[in-house]
């Protein structure tokens, strides 16, 4: 039995062999992040995002829409009159505050959906570490100027 034992063992160990040779051919998986851009898809929901029209204005009309569909309160929206003068967005409203809680936010897109002018996406970018707990919540400034993630979107 011992000699059985020993030939059986010996296959084990050339199956497992086998793989490390097949796997050691390949190329890693590992991107060397920030170095290298990481690859998403495209329906990766990150950070959130406000969003403008091409003439410079708000889309948000301040309808709060998206705050009543969040399902974990993580949005706060203070509307406030448009001044007809130097109108901030197109409706006869807009966000004064527009702020995002992303310690209680989950990420489901519910927002996204609601807003009927498209104003908040959430984009690309998933590097949100912080050090302090203030520095996640999103002021109406930080979600105007979202920035670029170094990402690469890949194909479906």
């Amino acid at each position: 039995m011992a000699l059985n034992d020993l030939v059986k063992n010996a296959l084990e160990i050339g199956k497992a062999m086998g793989v490390t040779l097949k796997y050691l051919t390949q190329t890693p998986v590992t991107v060397e992040y920030p170095n290298e851009p990481v690859s998403l898809y495209p329906r990766f929901r990150g950070r959130h995002e406000l969003r403008r029209y091409e003439n410079g204005m708000e889309r948000c009309i301040g309808c709060m829409l998206c705050e009543a569909a969040c399902p974990t309160g993580a949005i706060y929206v203070d509307a406030a009159e448009n001044d007809p003068a130097n109108p901030t967005s197109p409706g006869e409203r807009y966000a004064k505050v527009y702020e995002i809680n992303l310690l209680r936010c989950v990420f489901c897109g519910d927002c996204e959906e609601a807003c009927p002018t498209e104003a908040i996406v959430l984009g690309h970018e998933f590097a949100m570490a912080n050090y302090d707990r203030h520095d996640f919540i999103l002021n109406k400034q930080t979600l105007l100027n979202p920035g670029m993630p170094n990402v690469v979107i890949r194909p479906d």
